[in-house]
């Protein structure tokens, strides 16, 4: 089958024989790019494809989407085209999020469903937030506020300029965490997988592992050295927990 390319996709290795895709979703501020090494590292059948939201990267021009709910109407039929083989999906922090509800629209919609739900640095969607909603804060309290995921580089901080076009992004991306309102469904039908951070202040292992009750399926929880973005310092070892994980779900 001949995909047509979207700007919401990006695959940095394509194989056309792959067993499997794995759809990552990025984090708040990030876009695609923070995936591509990634495709090198993973097993050669799987083939990643990394998702692009506008108003960043290379859509930095075009408008950014500030909930949930228009998030997953506008991406689900730019997705089903390419569910015409077994997939997984992966996302860190608002991305677990993200992949939650479109796992969701899918079951709904009747469409091909994920064989695997990676979630990473993300409390389960139906435990309450710690702390109050920040993307409406003025600036000088919201850049306070996002020290506690040490995930904004310093010189990114510390320029005037990037920080001007980076701070919109993040606003952007935090409305869409801060807006949603969870609603009790059926447990999905595939296994979940949670990954966090040991020094991660933001995400507790319990709050992770409360992800359990949204399968019927296998659950497994795995903690890893570091704090909320604890895979960028050593992201071989979550790419060999992702891959032992689909091995053992016979993928």
């Amino acid at each position: 089958m001949t995909l047509v390319k979207t700007p919401w996709l990006a695959c940095p290795r394509p194989n056309s024989q792959a067993r499997l895709r794995l759809f990552c979703f990025p984090y708040a501020g990030a876009g695609a790019s923070v995936f591509y090494p990634w495709s090198s590292q993973l097993p050669e059948d799987i083939e990643l494809w990394a998702v692009q939201p506008p108003g960043r990267e290379k859509r930095l021009r075009e408008p950014l989407l500030t909930s949930l709910s228009s998030l997953i109407e506008t991406l689900v039929p730019i997705l089903k085209p390419y569910l015409d083989c077994p997939f997984a999906l992966f996302g860190h922090s608002i991305g677990a999020l993200v992949i939650f509800a479109l796992a969701r629209e899918l079951r709904r919609r009747n469409y091909p469903v994920p064989k695997h739900l990676f979630v990473s640095g993300r409390r389960a969607p139906q435990t309450p937030a710690l702390h109050p909603p920040i993307h409406q804060l003025p600036d000088a309290a919201f850049l306070a506020e996002l020290d506690r995921y040490n995930g904004t580089p310093e010189a990114v901080l510390q320029n005037r300029d990037l920080m001007e076009l980076f701070l919109p992004i993040l606003r952007a991306d935090l409305a869409i965490a801060e807006t949603y309102s969870y609603v009790p469904e059926a447990p999905l039908d595939f296994p979940i997988s949670a990954f966090g951070g040991l020094e991660d202040e933001s995400v507790s292992p319990d709050r992770l592992a409360a992800w359990e009750k949204q399968s019927d399926r296998a659950f497994s929880l795995q903690m890893f050295p570091g704090g909320h973005f604890f895979f960028k310092s050593n992201p071989e070892a979550l790419l060999k927990a992702i891959s032992q994980q689909l091995e053992a779900s016979g993928l």
